[in-house]
Protein backbone atom coordinates (compact mmCIF):
# COMPACT_ATOMS: atom_id res chain seq x y z
CA UNK A 1 0.00 0.00 0.00
CA UNK A 2 1.45 3.05 -0.94
CA UNK A 3 0.16 6.06 1.80
CA UNK A 4 0.84 9.19 2.00
CA UNK A 5 -0.14 11.57 4.80
CA UNK A 6 -0.53 15.40 2.93
CA UNK A 7 0.03 18.64 4.91
CA UNK A 8 -1.73 17.08 8.32
CA UNK A 9 -2.53 18.20 11.78
CA UNK A 10 -4.13 16.66 14.95
CA UNK A 11 -5.25 18.79 17.83
CA UNK A 12 -6.70 17.88 21.33
CA UNK A 13 -8.41 20.79 22.68
CA UNK A 14 -5.73 23.72 22.79
CA UNK A 15 -2.84 21.30 22.71
CA UNK A 16 -1.80 20.39 19.47
CA UNK A 17 -0.51 17.00 19.40
CA UNK A 18 0.95 16.81 15.37
CA UNK A 19 2.10 19.87 13.64
CA UNK A 20 1.34 19.91 9.68
CA UNK A 21 3.26 17.14 8.29
CA UNK A 22 3.69 15.32 4.93
CA UNK A 23 5.00 11.94 5.33
CA UNK A 24 4.71 9.35 2.19
CA UNK A 25 5.32 5.35 3.21
CA UNK A 26 7.73 3.43 1.21
CA UNK A 27 5.39 1.11 -0.01
CA UNK A 28 5.97 -2.73 1.15
CA UNK A 29 8.99 -1.83 3.12
CA UNK A 30 9.42 -1.40 7.07
CA UNK A 31 8.70 2.57 7.95
CA UNK A 32 9.72 3.28 11.80
CA UNK A 33 8.30 6.08 13.32
CA UNK A 34 11.70 7.45 16.11
CA UNK A 35 10.94 9.45 18.62
CA UNK A 36 10.75 9.42 22.35
CA UNK A 37 7.83 9.34 24.42
CA UNK A 38 5.00 11.87 23.84
CA UNK A 39 6.93 12.47 20.48
CA UNK A 40 3.44 12.21 18.36
CA UNK A 41 4.23 8.27 17.34
CA UNK A 42 0.91 7.05 18.32
CA UNK A 43 -0.78 9.78 17.59
CA UNK A 44 0.36 9.56 13.92
CA UNK A 45 -0.09 5.67 13.91
CA UNK A 46 -4.13 6.57 14.56
CA UNK A 47 -4.45 9.06 11.65
CA UNK A 48 -2.81 6.04 9.66
CA UNK A 49 -5.65 4.02 10.85
CA UNK A 50 -8.30 5.97 10.74
CA UNK A 51 -9.12 5.77 14.28
CA UNK A 52 -8.62 9.95 14.55
CA UNK A 53 -9.52 12.32 11.88
CA UNK A 54 -6.80 14.95 11.20
CA UNK A 55 -7.80 18.69 11.80
CA UNK A 56 -5.90 19.93 8.57
CA UNK A 57 -4.78 17.69 5.98
CA UNK A 58 -5.43 14.84 3.91
CA UNK A 59 -4.65 10.87 4.19
CA UNK A 60 -4.47 8.65 0.40
CA UNK A 61 -4.14 5.18 0.23
CA UNK A 62 -3.31 4.00 -3.24
CA UNK A 63 -4.54 7.11 -4.65
CA UNK A 64 -7.54 6.58 -2.77
CA UNK A 65 -8.37 9.85 -0.48
CA UNK A 66 -9.65 8.13 2.82
CA UNK A 67 -9.58 10.51 5.21
CA UNK A 68 -12.05 9.90 7.52
CA UNK A 69 -12.88 6.34 6.82
CA UNK A 70 -13.16 4.52 9.92
CA UNK A 71 -10.53 1.65 10.64
CA UNK A 72 -13.28 -1.49 9.89
CA UNK A 73 -13.25 -0.04 5.97
CA UNK A 74 -9.60 -0.16 5.74
CA UNK A 75 -7.40 -2.96 5.13
CA UNK A 76 -5.00 -3.02 8.09
CA UNK A 77 -4.29 -4.33 10.91
CA UNK A 78 -2.85 -2.78 14.41
CA UNK A 79 -0.40 -4.46 17.07
CA UNK A 80 0.30 -2.58 20.55
CA UNK A 81 2.37 -2.56 22.81
CA UNK A 82 0.12 -4.09 25.15
CA UNK A 83 -0.47 -7.73 24.89
CA UNK A 84 -4.44 -7.66 23.89
CA UNK A 85 -5.82 -11.18 22.84
CA UNK A 86 -9.05 -11.91 24.23
CA UNK A 87 -8.67 -14.13 27.17
CA UNK A 88 -11.70 -17.00 27.10
CA UNK A 89 -10.24 -18.24 22.85
CA UNK A 90 -7.37 -20.18 22.93
CA UNK A 91 -4.44 -19.37 20.83
CA UNK A 92 -5.78 -20.79 17.72
CA UNK A 93 -8.88 -19.13 18.01
CA UNK A 94 -7.57 -16.04 18.69
CA UNK A 95 -5.53 -16.41 15.80
CA UNK A 96 -8.32 -17.42 13.57
CA UNK A 97 -11.25 -14.85 15.01
CA UNK A 98 -10.12 -12.31 11.95
CA UNK A 99 -10.49 -15.13 9.32
CA UNK A 100 -14.10 -15.96 10.39
CA UNK A 101 -15.26 -12.80 10.65
CA UNK A 102 -14.63 -12.86 7.01
CA UNK A 103 -16.74 -15.88 7.19
CA UNK A 104 -13.88 -18.02 5.24
CA UNK A 105 -14.13 -21.62 5.05
CA UNK A 106 -12.47 -23.79 8.21
CA UNK A 107 -10.49 -25.97 6.01
CA UNK A 108 -8.99 -22.64 5.13
CA UNK A 109 -8.35 -21.01 8.36
CA UNK A 110 -6.98 -24.25 10.18
CA UNK A 111 -4.25 -24.24 7.22
CA UNK A 112 -3.47 -20.56 7.60
CA UNK A 113 -3.26 -20.49 11.33
CA UNK A 114 -1.24 -23.49 11.25
CA UNK A 115 1.74 -22.22 8.42
CA UNK A 116 1.90 -18.47 10.68
CA UNK A 117 2.01 -20.56 13.77
CA UNK A 118 4.94 -22.24 12.68
CA UNK A 119 7.12 -19.25 11.62
CA UNK A 120 5.66 -17.38 15.35
CA UNK A 121 6.90 -20.87 16.91
CA UNK A 122 3.46 -20.84 18.79
CA UNK A 123 2.60 -24.54 17.14
CA UNK A 124 2.71 -26.07 20.77
CA UNK A 125 0.68 -23.72 22.42
CA UNK A 126 -2.24 -23.40 19.78
CA UNK A 127 -4.77 -25.24 22.80
CA UNK A 128 -3.36 -23.15 25.17
CA UNK A 129 -5.44 -19.62 26.67
CA UNK A 130 -3.49 -16.52 26.86
CA UNK A 131 -3.43 -16.58 30.71
CA UNK A 132 -1.19 -19.67 30.23
CA UNK A 133 1.16 -18.48 28.11
CA UNK A 134 4.43 -16.27 28.82
CA UNK A 135 4.68 -12.90 27.60
CA UNK A 136 6.76 -14.00 24.79
CA UNK A 137 4.22 -16.62 23.84
CA UNK A 138 1.59 -13.73 24.45
CA UNK A 139 2.85 -11.19 21.87
CA UNK A 140 3.58 -13.38 18.87
CA UNK A 141 0.04 -14.44 19.55
CA UNK A 142 -1.29 -11.04 18.94
CA UNK A 143 1.00 -10.60 16.24
CA UNK A 144 -0.71 -13.78 14.85
CA UNK A 145 -3.97 -12.83 14.60
CA UNK A 146 -2.93 -9.50 12.96
CA UNK A 147 0.04 -11.10 10.29
CA UNK A 148 -3.11 -13.51 9.50
CA UNK A 149 -5.38 -10.63 7.92
CA UNK A 150 -2.62 -10.25 5.35
CA UNK A 151 -3.50 -6.57 5.51
CA UNK A 152 -1.50 -4.33 3.35
CA UNK A 153 -1.13 -2.26 6.08
CA UNK A 154 0.65 -3.20 9.43
CA UNK A 155 1.08 -0.74 11.92
CA UNK A 156 3.01 -1.77 15.18
CA UNK A 157 2.92 0.35 18.03
CA UNK A 158 6.08 -0.41 19.70
CA UNK A 159 4.99 -3.76 19.87
CA UNK A 160 8.33 -5.62 21.75
CA UNK A 161 8.46 -2.70 24.35
CA UNK A 162 7.31 -4.66 27.13
CA UNK A 163 9.56 -8.57 26.73
CA UNK A 164 13.04 -9.35 27.91
CA UNK A 165 15.96 -8.16 25.93
CA UNK A 166 16.36 -11.50 24.54
CA UNK A 167 12.76 -11.92 23.33
CA UNK A 168 12.82 -9.21 22.18
CA UNK A 169 16.17 -9.75 19.70
CA UNK A 170 14.59 -13.06 18.88
CA UNK A 171 11.05 -11.37 17.96
CA UNK A 172 13.20 -8.81 15.94
CA UNK A 173 15.06 -10.65 14.07
CA UNK A 174 11.68 -12.80 13.39
CA UNK A 175 9.60 -9.95 12.30
CA UNK A 176 12.16 -8.94 10.17
CA UNK A 177 12.22 -11.81 8.36
CA UNK A 178 8.41 -12.19 8.09
CA UNK A 179 8.65 -8.45 6.32
CA UNK A 180 11.17 -9.33 4.14
CA UNK A 181 8.77 -10.55 1.11
CA UNK A 182 7.76 -6.85 0.48
CA UNK A 183 3.99 -7.68 0.30
CA UNK A 184 2.89 -5.44 3.20
CA UNK A 185 3.72 -1.51 3.63
CA UNK A 186 5.06 -2.09 7.63
CA UNK A 187 4.69 1.09 10.09
CA UNK A 188 6.62 0.61 13.50
CA UNK A 189 6.89 2.79 16.38
CA UNK A 190 9.76 2.77 18.50
CA UNK A 191 12.00 4.92 21.16
CA UNK A 192 15.21 2.83 20.50
CA UNK A 193 18.33 4.38 17.85
CA UNK A 194 19.50 0.83 18.04
CA UNK A 195 16.15 -1.01 17.31
CA UNK A 196 15.72 1.78 14.27
CA UNK A 197 18.42 0.82 12.84
CA UNK A 198 18.44 -3.06 13.51
CA UNK A 199 15.13 -2.92 11.12
CA UNK A 200 16.52 -0.83 8.39
CA UNK A 201 14.19 0.70 5.95
CA UNK A 202 13.14 3.84 6.28
CA UNK A 203 13.10 6.22 9.10
CA UNK A 204 10.77 9.24 10.27
CA UNK A 205 11.98 11.05 13.03
CA UNK A 206 9.56 13.06 15.27
CA UNK A 207 9.81 15.39 18.30
CA UNK A 208 7.06 16.88 19.94
CA UNK A 209 4.34 16.73 17.49
CA UNK A 210 6.54 17.78 14.51
CA UNK A 211 8.71 15.53 11.46
CA UNK A 212 12.15 16.64 11.99
CA UNK A 213 13.65 14.24 9.27
CA UNK A 214 12.19 11.29 6.98
CA UNK A 215 15.02 9.25 4.81
CA UNK A 216 16.70 5.81 4.38
CA UNK A 217 17.30 4.65 8.02
CA UNK A 218 21.13 5.02 7.55
CA UNK A 219 21.07 8.31 5.63
CA UNK A 220 19.35 9.86 8.54
CA UNK A 221 21.72 8.25 11.43
CA UNK A 222 24.75 9.35 9.29
CA UNK A 223 23.46 12.90 8.70
CA UNK A 224 21.00 14.24 11.17
CA UNK A 225 19.79 17.63 9.77
CA UNK A 226 19.92 19.07 13.30
CA UNK A 227 20.72 18.90 16.44
CA UNK A 228 17.17 16.94 17.74
CA UNK A 229 17.32 14.17 15.19
CA UNK A 230 20.74 13.48 16.52
CA UNK A 231 20.06 13.64 20.21
CA UNK A 232 16.89 11.39 18.86
CA UNK A 233 19.13 9.25 16.79
CA UNK A 234 22.09 8.41 19.24
CA UNK A 235 22.34 6.41 21.97
CA UNK A 236 24.07 6.85 24.29
CA UNK A 237 23.20 10.56 23.63
CA UNK A 238 25.54 12.36 21.43
CA UNK A 239 28.50 14.36 23.06
CA UNK A 240 27.62 17.99 22.14
CA UNK A 241 30.81 20.86 22.61
CA UNK A 242 29.35 24.30 22.05
CA UNK A 243 32.21 26.09 20.69
CA UNK A 244 33.70 28.96 18.61
CA UNK A 245 35.70 28.88 15.48
CA UNK A 246 38.95 31.36 15.06
CA UNK A 247 40.39 32.77 12.06
CA UNK A 248 42.85 29.97 12.14
CA UNK A 249 40.90 27.21 11.71
CA UNK A 250 40.90 26.35 15.43
CA UNK A 251 37.79 25.17 17.46
CA UNK A 252 37.61 26.71 20.78
CA UNK A 253 35.61 24.09 22.68
CA UNK A 254 34.03 24.20 26.12
CA UNK A 255 36.31 22.51 28.46
CA UNK A 256 39.43 24.32 26.52
CA UNK A 257 39.36 22.05 23.94
CA UNK A 258 41.05 23.51 21.10
CA UNK A 259 40.55 21.64 18.05
CA UNK A 260 42.17 21.64 14.65
CA UNK A 261 39.64 21.57 11.63
CA UNK A 262 40.05 20.10 8.33
CA UNK A 263 39.74 22.53 5.40
CA UNK A 264 36.69 20.43 4.25
CA UNK A 265 35.21 21.66 7.67
CA UNK A 266 36.10 24.47 7.72
CA UNK A 267 34.58 24.99 3.94
CA UNK A 268 31.12 23.79 5.53
CA UNK A 269 30.64 26.69 7.97
CA UNK A 270 30.07 29.01 5.27
CA UNK A 271 31.39 32.24 7.72
CA UNK A 272 29.38 30.69 10.83
CA UNK A 273 32.07 31.72 14.16
CA UNK A 274 29.50 30.10 17.00
CA UNK A 275 28.82 26.51 16.52
CA UNK A 276 28.46 23.21 18.03
CA UNK A 277 30.08 20.27 17.49
CA UNK A 278 28.64 16.67 18.09
CA UNK A 279 30.90 13.55 18.68
CA UNK A 280 29.04 10.15 18.78
CA UNK A 281 29.75 8.00 21.77
CA UNK A 282 31.18 4.84 19.97
CA UNK A 283 33.79 7.73 18.49
CA UNK A 284 35.46 8.36 21.78
CA UNK A 285 38.60 5.55 22.79
CA UNK A 286 40.61 5.32 25.28
CA UNK A 287 43.69 5.01 23.26
CA UNK A 288 44.58 6.70 19.81
CA UNK A 289 43.66 6.00 16.61
CA UNK A 290 46.13 7.81 14.57
CA UNK A 291 48.73 10.57 15.41
CA UNK A 292 46.17 13.21 14.74
CA UNK A 293 43.38 12.18 17.06
CA UNK A 294 42.70 14.60 19.74
CA UNK A 295 43.12 14.05 23.43
CA UNK A 296 40.28 14.91 25.82
CA UNK A 297 41.72 14.82 29.69
CA UNK A 298 38.94 14.05 31.99
CA UNK A 299 37.80 12.43 34.95
CA UNK A 300 35.99 9.42 35.56
CA UNK A 301 32.03 10.05 37.19
CA UNK A 302 31.12 6.19 36.23
CA UNK A 303 31.67 3.36 34.27
CA UNK A 304 29.22 0.88 33.60
CA UNK A 305 29.88 -2.35 32.32
CA UNK A 306 26.59 -3.74 29.99
CA UNK A 307 28.21 -7.45 28.65
CA UNK A 308 30.94 -7.12 26.10
CA UNK A 309 30.85 -3.18 26.13
CA UNK A 310 31.53 -0.79 28.48
CA UNK A 311 29.85 3.05 28.87
CA UNK A 312 31.97 5.82 30.63
CA UNK A 313 30.79 8.94 31.91
CA UNK A 314 33.52 11.15 31.97
CA UNK A 315 33.74 14.92 33.10
CA UNK A 316 36.31 18.04 32.14
CA UNK A 317 35.43 20.94 33.90
CA UNK A 318 32.06 21.99 32.84
CA UNK A 319 31.84 19.67 29.73
CA UNK A 320 30.33 15.91 30.37
CA UNK A 321 31.26 13.24 28.03
CA UNK A 322 29.87 9.73 27.57
CA UNK A 323 32.39 6.98 25.61
CA UNK A 324 31.28 3.84 24.27
CA UNK A 325 33.81 1.08 24.86
CA UNK A 326 34.26 -1.94 23.17
CA UNK A 327 35.40 -4.66 26.09
CA UNK A 328 35.35 -4.47 30.13
CA UNK A 329 37.25 -1.37 31.09
CA UNK A 330 37.43 -1.46 34.86
CA UNK A 331 37.84 2.09 35.41
CA UNK A 332 37.41 3.82 39.01
CA UNK A 333 35.13 6.85 39.66
CA UNK A 334 37.37 9.90 40.14
CA UNK A 335 40.25 8.44 38.51
CA UNK A 336 42.06 10.30 35.58
CA UNK A 337 41.56 9.35 31.82
CA UNK A 338 42.41 10.63 28.82
CA UNK A 339 40.06 9.63 25.66
CA UNK A 340 40.62 9.97 21.95
CA UNK A 341 38.87 11.18 19.18
CA UNK A 342 39.36 11.95 15.59
CA UNK A 343 38.87 15.29 14.17
CA UNK A 344 37.00 13.85 11.41
CA UNK A 345 34.57 12.05 13.08
CA UNK A 346 32.88 15.33 14.25
CA UNK A 347 29.76 16.27 13.67
CA UNK A 348 28.91 20.26 13.35
CA UNK A 349 26.04 22.34 13.74
CA UNK A 350 25.32 25.84 13.22
CA UNK A 351 23.84 28.79 15.56
CA UNK A 352 20.35 27.62 14.40
CA UNK A 353 21.09 24.11 15.19
CA UNK A 354 21.13 22.90 11.81
CA UNK A 355 23.75 20.52 10.46
CA UNK A 356 26.75 21.98 8.42
CA UNK A 357 29.33 18.95 8.38
CA UNK A 358 28.65 15.48 8.50
CA UNK A 359 31.68 13.06 9.16
CA UNK A 360 32.08 10.72 5.83
CA UNK A 361 31.08 7.03 6.07
CA UNK A 362 33.22 4.42 5.94
CA UNK A 363 32.88 2.84 2.48
CA UNK A 364 32.17 6.70 0.95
Amino acid sequence: MQLVLDKISRQHGADTWLYPMSLALVPGAINVLLGTTRAGKTTLMRVMAGLDKPNAGTVTADGVDVTGVPVSKRNLAMVYQQFINYPAFTVYDNMASPLRLRKEPEESIRAKVMALAERLHITPYLQRTPGELSGGQQQRTALGRALIKDASLLLLDEPLVNLDYKLREELRRELTELFSSGSTTVVYATTEPLEALQLGGHVAVLHEGRLLQQGRTLDVFNAPNCIEVARTFSDPPINLLPAQIGADGIAQAEGGLAIPLSDQQQAALAGQRSVTLGVRAHSLHLAPQSDSDLAIAAQVDLAEISGSETYVHARRGALALVAQLGGVHNLEIGSACTVYCRPQSLFIFGGSGELLFAPAVKGD
